[in-house]
């Protein structure tokens, strides 16, 4: 793995008292948006690895995606935390722009400043980690969370749909996750669950 700690996450109007509008704990799942070359705002998935008070929070970028190549050009980007399976989806395995960078589906956002601190290869997808520190948040909506099991089936099944067609990946064994992704929403998701699930066969080799 190589060290990179060259860019700096100090941008315009940063400040350094904000801080992220959620808990985070374990990978939590978000969608951020970055700023492309065309002046409109990338919509992908994206885990944050929680920090503590000595370690930011951290993200990983696999391949060459639009994200990568946002970060390296802008230093930030939007993340947000949506309950949508829908919208996370979506923005997981399609290629998803839109004029502005905040996303009428989030709960709440927060702009960060990235820094690549290492990158590396994993079977043969090369990754760059990068440390996020909050520069602004907002919360736009408060409701009583609810568990439901087709939510966490929808994330689940993206995961191994990206994989579909990868070297390095047993497809056979993916496609077998990926039904029974599929039996947990039939059996405990709703629509959204349902119309996400589409989703990804929609937008992937499944």
């Amino acid at each position: 793995m190589t060290d990179d700690r060259s860019r700096s996450t100090d941008g315009p109007g940063a400040d350094p008292a904000a801080e992220w509008p959620v808990t985070l704990s374990g990978v939590t799942e978000s969608v951020v948006t970055t700023l492309g070359p065309n002046d409109r705002w990338n919509v992908a998935a994206l885990g944050l690895f929680a920090g503590d008070a000595d370690t930011p929070v951290t993200a990983r970028t696999w391949g060459n995606t639009r994200t990568r190549r946002n970060f390296h050009r802008r230093g930030e980007g939007y993340v947000q935390f949506v309950d949508d399976p829908v919208v996370f989806a979506d923005a997981a395995l399609s290629i998803v722009e839109r004029e502005e960078p905040i996303l009428e589906s989030a709960n709440a956002w927060a702009r960060v400043a990235v820094e690549r601190i290492g990158s590396g290869t994993d079977e043969g997808t090369e990754w760059e980690q990068w440390a996020l520190r909050p520069i602004d948040a907002g919360v736009e909506t408060e409701t009583v969370p609810t568990i439901d099991r087709g939510f966490g089936a929808v994330v689940e099944a993206t995961v191994a749909a990206s994989r579909l067609e990868v070297s390095g990946y047993d497809e056979t064994r993916l496609r077998e996750r990926l039904e029974h992704y599929a039996s947990v929403v039939d059996r405990a998701g709703g629509p959204r669950e349902r119309e996400a699930l589409e989703r990804v066969r929609e937008h992937s080799a499944w």
